[in-house]
C-alpha cells in the first residue's frame, strides 16, 4: 500500500464536514483533493488573492465538495466537524503586497476560526510556518527553539502573525478546551504552485523554461530543504487524525538540505536548459539555513518524505511547462 492509500485509508475510518480555508491554493487544493477520495464532504473556503479556481475545478464534480468566496477575516458561521485553517499569502511577494492585511488574516483570521470551533466543537488545524523560526540561531530547527524573528521587518507581517496565530491556537486549548493540531511547514513545493509564486523553485523552473536567466538571491550558499507536496499533505491528515494530546507544534518538511546553487543546477539539468545563472543581492532577513528536525513527525505520526528533489522537480517542471505552453502545443521533455 503506498503512503497515498495508507493516508485515505486512515481517513476513511469516520466520514466527516470538514472546512479548509484557502482551499483553492497550492497546498489547500492538494487536501481538498485528498479528503474528498476518501469519502469526506468538504467546504472550501477562499478569498482568492492567491488561490486559484483552476486549482479546484476538477472537484465540482463531487456532490460532496463546494466553493464559497469569503475572506476569513470577516466571521464565517458553519457546523463542522474539522477545520484546515490553510488561508494567507505564503510567498513574500504575495504578503508583503498588504502587510496590513496578511498579519489581519494570520491574527484576527485564526481569532475567528478559533471562536467558530469552540462553537461547534470542531478539531482545527494551523498551517504555521518554518519562519517562525526566522533567521534560526541553531540548526536543524526543532520545535522548542523560539527563534530568531524581525519584529519590524518585510517578512514580519507572515513571520509574527504566524507566531501571534500559534499563541491563539494554544490560548483557546488551554482556555476553551479546542482540540487544535499546529504544523510548521518548510519549503514545499510541486504541481499547482503559481508561475508568480516568487518562491525559489517556482522562480527557478519558469526562467529555465523560457530560458530567462536565473536569478540567485546571494551567492547561492544558502541552504533550504525541499518537501513535495503530496508528501506534506499526507503530514496534514496524519496529524488532524492523531491523539488530542498530539497538539504541536510539529515540524513537517524535509530534512535533506541543498544549497540553492545546487537547486538551480538541478533545475537546469532537468530543464535541458541553457539559461545562466545571475546573482542578485540577498533580501532583507532572508534566512541562511532551514531544515527541519522531523523526529517528533516520525516519533508521533510516523511520517517521513519519500519523494526524493529530483523526483518532485520532475513532476513541477512537467506542470510548469503544460501551464506555460499549452497554447502552443509545445511539451519540454524532463530528463
Amino acid at each position: 500500500m503506498s503512503k497515498s492509500d495508507d493516508s485515505v485509508s486512515q481517513l476513511r475510518e469516520e466520514q466527516k464536514r470538514i472546512l479548509v480555508t484557502g482551499g483553492a491554493g497550492f497546498l489547500g487544493s492538494h487536501l481538498c483533493e485528498l479528503l474528498l477520495g476518501a469519502g469526506h464532504q468538504v467546504i472550501c473556503v477562499d478569498n482568492f488573492s492567491t488561490g486559484v479556481r483552476r486549482n479546484v475545478d476538477h472537484l465540482k464534480r463531487f456532490d460532496a465538495f463546494s466553493v464559497i468566496a469569503h475572506d476569513i477575516v470577516q466571521p464565517i458561521d458553519l457546523e463542522v466537524d474539522e477545520i484546515y485553517n490553510l488561508a494567507c499569502p505564503a510567498s513574500p511577494p504575495h504578503y508583503q503586497a498588504d502587510p496590513i492585511h496578511t498579519t489581519k488574516t494570520c491574527v484576527l483570521g485564526s481569532l475567528k476560526l478559533l471562536e467558530l470551533a469552540a462553537r461547534y466543537g470542531a478539531r482545527i488545524f494551523q498551517a504555521s510556518t518554518s519562519e517562525v523560526y526566522g533567521d534560526a540561531n541553531i540548526h536543524p530547527q526543532v520545535e522548542s527553539y523560539w527563534g530568531n524573528v524581525n519584529p519590524f521587518g518585510p517578512r514580519s507581517c507572515y513571520d509574527e502573525g504566524k507566531r501571534c496565530a500559534e499563541t491563539l491556537f494554544f490560548d483557546f486549548h488551554k482556555r476553551h478546551d479546542v482540540e487544535i493540531k499546529v504544523v510548521r511547514i518548510f519549503n514545499t513545493y510541486g504541481p499547482r504552485m503559481r508561475p508568480d509564486d516568487g518562491r525559489v523553485v517556482s522562480n527557478f523552473i519558469v526562467q529555465a523554461l523560457k530560458g530567462d536567466d536565473i536569478t540567485i538571491y546571494g551567492d547561492g550558499s544558502q541552504t533550504r530543504s525541499f518537501c513535495f507536496v503530496n508528501d506534506l499533505v499526507d503530514g496534514f491528515v496524519r496529524l488532524m487524525a492523531s491523539a488530542p494530546s498530539v497538539t504541536g507544534p510539529v515540524n513537517l518538511g524535509n530534512p535533506d538540505e541543498f544549497s540553492i546553487g545546487e537547486l538551480a543546477e538541478q533545475v537546469i539539468g532537468l530543464t535541458g536548459s541553457r539559461s545562466k545563472i545571475v546573482y542578485r543581492p540577498l533580501p532583507t532577513d532572508d534566512p541562511r539555513q532551514r531544515r527541519p528536525d522531523i523526529t517528533l513527525a516520525t516519533r508521533e505520526l510516523g511520517w517521513r518524505p519519500n519523494v526524493s528533489l529530483s523526483e518532485g522537480l520532475k513532476e513541477t517542471i512537467r506542470y510548469f511547462d503544460g501551464l506555460l505552453t499549452r497554447s502552443a502545443g509545445q511539451v519540454l521533455e524532463v530528463a
